[in-house]
């Protein structure tokens, strides 16, 4: 054991060290930017030592745990701790959050605010992934939550404050239902609050309690990674938010939203969830048909990314109801996966953005030919986007597939008719990205704008580009890396359900 407190330093020192970029003067912009992009590198490579020398791959329990006492009176503690479930979220946090920093080289308006509360993000993201205690969790939750509806309403399009206000409803009245779920969990059965995952985790609840418990944590979090019909603040959200705000909300908020399904209401309630699986496969079919077909009527470029993306949590959903080892892997690969894509779609229709000053698609049209390097990226990302062999999107939903064809809960007819949904969704998403592609770029048209705006992608954003796009291949050509993490876990939570 190493008793070296890594995940408190990790979690920590994003908030720390931003808080000290008020002391920097107004104007220097250059070097807020710089100063923020290595707090998040040096971060990044902080936990990647810590996950690379002091973590076991084989050991399905929490690692590099750490215990201390906070408040005495409460019995409440400072814990946290990985496992294979949480180790991907993090790295995915750490190496979303540097490129969305870097992104965010047009922002000028308060630059020391829009950097110290990325950083605040970033904070209350790898603290809610890997934090070990369920009160700690909720905190980190909601530290997430007040930096977002900041960076919403000052930096936003023109209906921002709007978005912004419908976002904190949505997101603060469904951590109402998560804070009593907590407190329930915690207080049940014993004198002194039990606030900590693992004695909870053994803990065994009446049927109806569980149940009540359950419907609580998946209003909560079908909230935040958008189950339909709670999803309707995320196209408004990320219709008006500024791009590197929106490669963060689509990289890795969305995906707490999951990491809390399967982490609470698989870990703690598997008795609810065993009954309640059935309807969540039925959703997620639902919502992988209706979100691909909304956003085939978006004229928005943002918002048909937007709900391309609630369409691709249906898979996750999927995987996370089939109560097997391949669907639940294939769940946590497509949420690594998406946080890749996702973030790197809107940060593309971001920078086309600042180059053309459209959002609507039928005003586009034809920048194929100012911009090639844009369209060519695009264009491989939106392949990536509708499940390209050889790209991550395609194993994971394949994988899902599987894990539903192979589960041994279901009767065959059902697993047919939601396999050939499935399907069928599987068969909007070119559709819509397509369109997409082909109302962008391709055509003949000519801008009355000034020729300033037709200079083609530069290098800080042909790096972002590519350094989302090689991680997207690699997982696509060798899946088996972000397996070696997960799949001793998912082991060890689905042997409560046999």
């Amino acid at each position: 054991m190493n008793f070296f407190p890594w995940l408190t330093i990790v979690v920590v020192f994003p908030i720390s060290a931003g808080s000290l970029i008020f002391l920097f003067p107004h104007r220097g912009n250059k070097v807020i930017r710089w100063y923020t992009i290595c707090i998040c590198l040096m971060n990044l490579l902080l936990t990647t030592y810590a996950f690379c020398y002091h973590f076991q791959l084989d050991d399905p329990l929490s690692q590099l745990t750490e215990n201390y006492k906070w408040i005495n009176f409460f019995d409440f503690y400072w814990r946290f701790g990985i496992d294979g479930l949480s180790i991907g979220p993090i790295l995915l946090t750490g190496f979303i959050t540097t490129l969305a920093t870097l992104a965010a080289q047009p922002v000028t308006r308060e630059s020391r605010l829009f950097h110290f509360l990325m950083l605040a993000m970033y904070s209350g993201q790898i603290g809610s992934f890997s934090s070990r205690d369920i009160l700690l969790f909720f905190i980190m939750w909601e530290l997430e939550l007040i930096p977002v509806y900041l960076l919403l309403s000052m930096w936003g399009g023109k209906k921002r404050l709007y978005s912004a206000t419908k976002f904190i409803l949505y997101t603060a009245g469904s951590s109402i239902f998560l804070l009593i779920g907590v407190l329930a969990i915690g207080l049940y059965g014993s004198n002194e609050p039990t606030l900590n995952f693992e004695t909870s985790a053994n803990q065994s609840y009446p049927v109806a309690l569980e149940i009540i418990f359950y419907i609580g944590f998946l209003i909560a979090f079908a909230v935040k990674s958008p189950i339909i019909p709670l999803h309707t603040w995320l196209p408004d959200t990320h219709g008006e938010a500024h791009y590197s705000t929106c490669m963060l909300l689509a990289g890795i908020l969305l995906k707490m939203g999951a990491y809390g399904l399967v982490r609470i209401n698989m870990e703690l309630l598997p008795h609810a969830h065993s009954l309640f699986s059935p309807w969540l496969i039925l959703l997620g079919a639902i919502q992988i048909i209706y979100a691909a077909s909304t956003s085939l009527g978006q004229r928005n470029l943002k918002k048909r990314i937007a709900y391309s993306s609630v369409s691709h949590m249906g898979f996750i959903i999927i995987g996370i109801g089939s109560i097997s080892d391949t669907g639940l892997n294939g769940a946590i690969l497509q949420i690594i996966s998406h946080g890749f894509i996702g973030a790197a779609l809107f940060f593309l229709a971001g920078t086309s953005y600042d180059r053309i000053r459209l959002f609507y698609l039928d005003e586009m049209g034809g920048m194929a030919i100012p911009m090639p390097k844009i369209f060519t990226v695009f264009s491989i990302l939106s392949m990536a986007s509708l499940a390209l062999p050889g790209m991550s999107g395609f194993v994971a939903e394949l994988i899902v597939f599987f894990g539903i064809i192979t589960s041994q809960k279901y009767l065959l007819m059902t697993k047919i008719l939601i396999t050939f949904v499935m399907a069928i969704g599987m068969i909007l998403t070119p559709i819509y990205s397509l369109s997409m592609l082909r109302q962008m770029f391709y055509g003949y048209k000519f801008f009355n704008t000034p020729n300033s705006f037709f200079f083609d992608s530069g290098p800080r954003e042909l790096f972002i580009s590519i350094s989302i796009l090689l991680p997207v291949i690699g997982i696509g050509i060798y899946p088996d890396f972000i397996f070696s993490l997960s799949v001793d876990k998912v082991e060890a939570i689905l042997s409560n359900f046999l």
